[in-house]
């Protein structure tokens, strides 16, 4: 009778460890919206599509550094002293500036503490941004395509034929 319960009592937790897998496995990293209402309506279908301004352009710490960043709000008043200076989104932009206000952007990509993801690493192996944030230049507002999960991660690494050994992207 004891064994009969210790056995179904195993099992029982194995089957919850085996869920519990199963469920981080499945669901998505973060529960936040994908493309989150930002406090400055930036399109980048214009900046990066019809102006054609690259991503390293705004993004320039990407290409030095593990994060990419948010450009820094002087880069953003740098081109808008002469341009579209009476659009309302710029003028937004300008009262920051004048408030010495930082800009509260909603980040849109995220991934969990221990994962180790250099921006740096992957400009240099020639993957383009597009990979892991789709066609940023055909979007009005900017919204994550891709799960960002280990198994995503993965795949890409065997098609690029880069390392998959855990110590690579798990610090």
């Amino acid at each position: 009778m004891k064994i009969t319960w210790l056995v179904s009592a195993l099992i029982v937790a194995i089957g919850t460890v085996v869920a519990g897998l199963t469920l981080m496995y499945i669901l998505p990293l973060d529960f936040r919206e994908s493309s989150p209402v930002q406090p400055l309506i930036f399109s980048h279908k214009l900046h990066a599509g019809a102006n054609g301004i690259p991503c390293l352009y705004c993004h320039h710490n990407a290409a030095k550094s593990p994060v990419a960043g948010i450009p820094a709000l002087a880069d953003c008043r740098a081109c808008h002293l002469y341009i579209s200076t009476d659009a309302p989104e710029i003028k937004k932009l300008m009262g920051y500036w004048d408030r010495q206000e930082p800009i509260e952007w909603v980040k849109v990509n995220s991934l969990p503490d221990h994962v180790y993801f250099p921006h740096t690493m992957h400009i240099r192996a020639k993957i383009d941004c597009s990979s892991c944030h789709g066609l940023v230049a055909a979007m009005e507002r900017i919204r994550r395509t891709a799960s960002l999960k280990m198994g995503w991660c993965l795949s890409c690494h065997r098609q690029h034929n880069a390392s998959i050994d855990c110590w690579t992207c798990h610090i």
